[in-house]
């Protein structure tokens, strides 16, 4: 075990996953950094620079664990991703409070206490906002901890730093739990103040980062409270939520068993351009759907009727196809489409195979595409998805990703690594009640994203390494 207040400074420069292991099925890999225009650059600085940031990240990726640290009499400072979906004051969804039950009883299992702090929605920061307060979910919290938190879970004061809230955390005894009113009522968690990182720093004898959905932003509880406990002398570390969303979006894809296939979907192709970009030199082929398949389909002149398309993409995307064929990555899009006239369920609906009719729009996809994805999915051994195939929150429009859901759950079943990024994505997979049936289901929408786009989450800066912490 590793007791605070022992460590020496570490330093964890940034990097890339790199390709998987396994035979190469590309040629020369053409290679773009995340956040770059599909430009014409230079591609030998862009391997190379890619390379390096590979091997940087085989170096850093494994954080020292909240298991690993003493936890005896000791006040863990945890920051959590509480920011769960609300409705006249009541909880919908509690994915995200369940998903770090883990490290909370771990600590509290082992003789220590909890000072727990979140966001919720998007306050002003200008002070207290009724409509944000985290009172529910410290009520909702309390109920999932049951017996393990006998006197409930304290919520006091209206800021996470004033008197009453620093008083409940200096105070609180092994087995308490308190939850910090929302980080964002105070402008200082936006902007990263150091004053008030230094203030949060001081409730806590070690942190502990268990909010992946909110480790690709620098707020002052992501990365300046950490490096100033690390200032204090005291340890970071990650919970075992970040500890297996890391093991899966970072590990487990550098070292993929092929065939890798990756799924994209959503609503528009500018947001997943870097994801495609990164990902095509790594994986053997690309499955899109939804209608960011649209401007795809456009690129390669396939008449499209009245689906989405972004008009100021569709020569980039067709750059895009020409760098995927030249090194080798497959680009599967759709063969035919669920089609409708308007966007109802109601409305009238035909399926169009190849080009789609005038005033017709996609907004799934048809079951000549549904055969072509699952095959190529049950036939993968490492799959990772991020988006939907069509409008799955509007039957019959969900039958796509319902289909790929299964294809991908088949495969999961054979052995296969699927990985199932945050967002739409898990949403839709827990309105489904299909979550539980997947190697993992991320709970970071935006977070996922950017790992697949190959940036760097700047808070795992601040996460002691496993291997330099003595």
């Amino acid at each position: 075990m590793i007791t605070p207040p022992t460590r020496r400074a570490i330093s964890i420069p940034s990097a890339l996953f790199p390709p998987p292991v396994g035979p190469a099925t590309t040629s020369t890999p053409r290679v773009c950094c995340a956040g770059d225009p599909i430009v014409d650059v230079g591609v030998g600085a862009l391997i190379e620079s890619a390379q390096y940031r590979h091997r940087m990240l085989l170096r850093s990726m494994k954080k020292l664990h909240l298991k690993d640290v003493a936890v005896t009499g000791k006040r863990a400072l945890i920051r959590v991703d509480f920011n769960v979906p609300m409705e006249a004051g009541v909880i919908s969804d509690d994915r995200r409070i369940r998903s770090s039950l883990a490290s909370i009883r771990s600590v509290l299992e082992r003789g220590g206490s909890a000072v727990l702090m979140t966001h919720l929605g998007r306050p002003e920061g200008k002070g207290f906002e009724a409509a944000y307060s985290v009172q529910p979910v410290a009520k909702r919290l309390a109920e999932l901890l049951g017996n393990l938190a006998p006197r409930g879970v304290t919520c006091v004061g209206v800021s996470c730093i004033d008197h009453m809230a620093k008083d409940a955390a200096l105070t609180l005894q092994p087995g308490g739990v308190v939850l910090l009113e929302n980080l964002r009522f105070e402008k200082g968690e936006k902007k990263g103040d150091e004053t008030f990182a230094n203030t949060l720093a001081s409730l806590g004898d070690f942190y502990v980062n268990d909010a992946f959905g909110t480790s690709h932003r620098s707020d002052a509880s992501m990365h300046a409270v950490p490096l100033a406990m690390r200032a204090q002398g005291k340890l970071t570390s990650a919970g075992y939520l970040l500890d297996a969303e890391l093991e899966f979006l970072l590990t487990r894809i550098a070292r993929a068993e092929r065939p890798f296939t990756a799924i994209l979907g959503g609503a528009k192709v500018s947001d997943k351009l870097p994801t495609i970009l990164n990902l095509m030199q790594k994986v053997d082929r690309i499955i899109v759907g939804g209608a960011m398949a649209y401007t795809l389909l456009r690129a390669k002149g396939i008449a499209i009727g009245a689906s989405r398309v972004e008009e100021a993409l569709v020569a980039q995307s067709k750059d895009l196809l020409a760098r995927a064929a030249e090194q080798g990555c497959e680009i599967l899009l759709p063969c035919d489409h669920l089609c409708t006239t308007a966007f109802s369920a109601e409305s009238a609906r035909k399926v169009c195979v190849g080009a789609i009719d005038d005033g017709w729009m996609g907004l799934d996809i048809g079951p000549a595409t549904i055969v072509q994805f699952a095959t190529a999915i049950r036939a993968s051994r490492t799959v990772v998805w991020n988006g939907p195939m069509g409008v799955f929150e509007m039957p019959p429009f969900d039958a796509g990703t319902r289909a790929v859901a299964q294809a991908t759950i088949d495969a999961t079943k054979t052995g296969a690594i699927t990985i199932v990024g945050g967002g739409d994505t898990a949403a839709a997979m827990e309105d489904f009640g299909l979550a539980s049936q997947f190697s993992h289901v991320s709970t970071g929408g935006g977070a996922s994203l950017e790992v697949l786009e190959g940036k760097h989450l700047v808070c795992l800066d601040a996460i002691d390494s496993a291997t330099t912490v003595g």
